[in-house]
């Protein structure tokens, strides 16, 4: 092969635009995600634009009266938003301590064969069809819920398929991300900081509280943040699973009580709308989808801006 001083001024001409042409097939294709991003964001804005200019903001965050049917119609989701936010925090709740917990114990407590073993059946939790939960959740958890009410009157469950039962689903379908992303994180601190805590007469449990954890906190927290997606996006369950009540319960953190999200009611009411004169039951439904969508970007800001910080204040130890 030639030496590069070698070459005539045409073949470093044709070297370069070479390059250059990679490079520029390289960025088209890694700007096909992007592209698809910001057109999925543009095509539900232009759609939600028109109900927010004829309705306005304040009574469809703050009105709790979605009777999209009536003449004239009101789109007060305030129910609706309570509802997906509720059923999120509790599966959250639910499934971080769980998540944390089990990555510790991959990464830390047992054995290199026994991990190869348990972590991939904990992924395939992730390969299951949410509509499998769903049967789950209608089959299993609301019958037994129902039978838990009807002997224990002065809960008020008046039915099994209710905010809690799809709170659990929710949990368990998160907790797969949870725990495979936590360790990652986990196993990444890798073993210098490990035998130097060991080196300096801390336990293991001293070791993995004020060492490892702390670590390894960014990509615990990206963890969190996932599954906060996972649970807030999922759609079947809740359509199945929650009762599908728009109204606020009673008091507003009852899980006991049928709830209506975000993502049940665009998928329950899509067939309903009229997508021909572009109504507005047709807009204010992408109109939530707006406002799934900038949650979401919210979120990666924050988990951004986070792991930055985290990244940063390693580098200044």
């Amino acid at each position: 092969m030639p030496n590069a001083l070698e070459l005539t001024a045409a073949q470093v001409f044709r070297r370069r635009l070479a390059e250059r042409l990679g490079r520029s097939v390289l960025l088209m294709i890694t700007s096909v995600a992007a592209l698809a991003v910001l057109g999925i964001i543009f095509f539900i804005a232009r759609e939600s634009i028109p109900f927010f200019r004829d309705h306005g903001v304040v009574d469809f965050f703050f009105k709790n009266a979605w009777y999209p049917s009536h003449n004239p119609p009101e789109f007060g989701a305030a129910a609706i938003f309570l509802g997906s936010l509720l059923v999120t925090a509790a599966a959250i709740l639910f499934s971080v301590p769980i998540g944390i917990l089990a990555a510790i114990c991959l990464s830390d407590m047992l054995s290199f064969r026994v991990r190869q073993v348990v972590k991939p059946i904990i992924e395939m939790l992730a390969a299951v069809p949410s509509v499998v939960f769903g049967f789950f959740a209608l089959t299993i958890i609301a019958p037994w819920l129902q039978q838990l009410g009807e002997h224990w009157r002065w809960l008020g469950l008046d039915s099994g398929t209710n905010a809690l039962t799809a709170s659990i689903v929710l949990g368990v379908m998160a907790l797969p991300t949870i725990v495979s992303v936590s360790e990652d994180a986990l196993q990444a601190v890798g073993r210098e900081l490990r035998e130097g805590s060991y080196a300096l007469g801390a336990t293991r449990a001293e070791t993995l509280c004020k060492v490892v954890v702390p670590a390894a906190a960014s990509g615990i927290f990206s963890a969190v943040l996932l599954g906060i997606m996972r649970a807030i996006g999922e759609t079947m369950v809740v359509w199945m699973a929650s009762g599908n009540s728009a109204r606020i319960p009673e008091p507003w953190f009852n899980l006991l009580q049928p709830i209506r999200t975000l993502t049940a009611t665009i998928a329950g009411d899509m067939g309903e709308a009229d997508q021909t004169t572009g109504s507005a039951h047709y807009s204010v439904l992408f109109a939530m989808g707006l406002c799934l969508l900038l949650f979401s970007f919210v979120c990666s800001l924050a988990g951004e801006r986070v792991v930055a910080r985290q990244k940063r204040r390693m580098q200044g130890r």
